[in-house]
């Protein structure tokens, strides 16, 4: 029997079953129920365990304390790259992380954290949300049995700490550097050996030599690691992370079994988690930066030759991928956002600021 087949005789079938049918309502869970988030960050990590423990206490208050969650901090339960998966089987609820430490998984997560020479924070959200960006999560996420919501963004990230002045690009020839995602492949094509370490295990590889140097975050979640108590070299202005999101994901399966309001609540609270922790960043970088000066570090930024080979890079690592029909779709919705968002942002914002500082300095 043909598809089309089937369903016309479907639909033939008798009027008390179709009626049974369209009354018939989805079976939700009942009672209360305690879900596990896993996440990528250790407790303590300034600014990003904070966005993961403030979506968790956001959805259990806003349920009134009907869905609860329990949040794992990196280790606990799994290991803070292995969240991923174990939130794709089935062996815990939810995670908090980063979506681009698994593009081994399919390379198009990383453009649900950032892309090098891609989105501001705020150009990320219009995509999000009005242009295609949620969609585009929602459809990669079922791959995997997964619901994902942003929900967390550090802003714009540094270019990171050396141990020496980086003059050309044949500086990152050799260099062992810490750098995720897309980003850190580009820095492989100058030759970098490139390595994807979690948050918690960055400063003691700093300070041993492991590696040469590193990028996390930006001045203020950076002073709180203490890399400046390693090195003094600090490039402010980065190509890899120009907004980076983080994501809040829920297995498939225990997402659809929740009523709809415990999944607004989880949408809800991803969202103004995202707006806080970006807040919360934004708001205590430009203190810690003066304090770090203070301290001796030394305020770099790489120069245009250097900038140029970061683009060449970037631009040879995103085309590799574009065989894959998905990341194809993906990156070229990213880029039309993109354009359309910083066109009027340039021209009004970005005039704004130039005469802003122009006038009251």
């Amino acid at each position: 029997m043909d598809r089309r087949s089937f369903i016309t005789k479907a639909a033939l079938g008798g009027t008390a079953l179709a009626s049974a049918s369209a009354l018939a309502a989805p079976a939700y869970a009942q009672g209360n129920r305690t879900l596990t988030m896993v996440t990528s960050w250790g407790r303590g990590l300034a600014g990003i365990f904070d966005a993961a423990q403030y979506v968790a206490d956001a959805i259990t208050t806003m349920s009134d304390g009907s869905l609860t969650v329990e949040i794992k901090a990196a280790g606990e339960l799994v290991g803070a790259l292995e969240v991923f998966d174990a939130v794709s089987s089935g062996q815990a609820d939810m995670y908090h992380s980063a979506d681009y430490y698994y593009i081994g998984q399919h390379p198009a997560l990383a453009f649900f954290t950032t892309v090098p020479f891609g989105m501001t924070a705020q150009e990320t959200m219009n995509w999000y949300h009005h242009g295609g960006g949620q969609e585009a999560h929602n459809e990669l996420g079922e791959v995997f049995n997964l619901k994902p919501f942003l929900a967390g963004n550090t802003g714009a990230q540094a270019g990171g700490w050396f141990k020496q002045e980086m003059n050309s690009p044949e500086d990152f020839n050799g260099l062992k550097f810490r750098m995720p995602g897309l980003g850190g492949q580009a820095l492989g094509k100058l030759g970098a050996s490139v390595q994807t370490l979690p948050g918690s295990e960055v400063y003691q590889a700093l300070a041993s030599g492991a590696i040469d140097g590193t990028e996390w975050i930006g001045p203020w979640a950076d002073e709180v690691a203490g890399f400046q108590e390693i090195t003094k070299t600090y490039y402010t202005a980065g190509f890899h992370e120009p907004g980076a999101a983080l994501t809040l994901a829920t297995n498939l399966d225990v997402f659809n079994e929740l009523s709809p309001a415990h999944q607004k609540i989880i949408e809800i609270a991803s969202g103004a988690a995202h707006q806080w922790s970006l807040a919360l960043f934004l708001n205590n970088n430009g203190a810690a930066l003066q304090r770090l000066i203070s301290e001796g570090v030394q305020v770099r930024q790489f120069n245009d030759q250097i900038w140029d080979a970061f683009g060449a890079a970037s631009a040879e690592v995103l085309d590799g991928y574009m065989e894959d029909e998905l990341f194809a779709r993906i990156r070229g919705n990213y880029n039309a956002s993109m354009k359309d968002s910083s066109g009027w942002i340039q021209e009004s914002v970005g005039v704004y600021r130039a005469q802003r500082d122009r006038v009251i300095g």
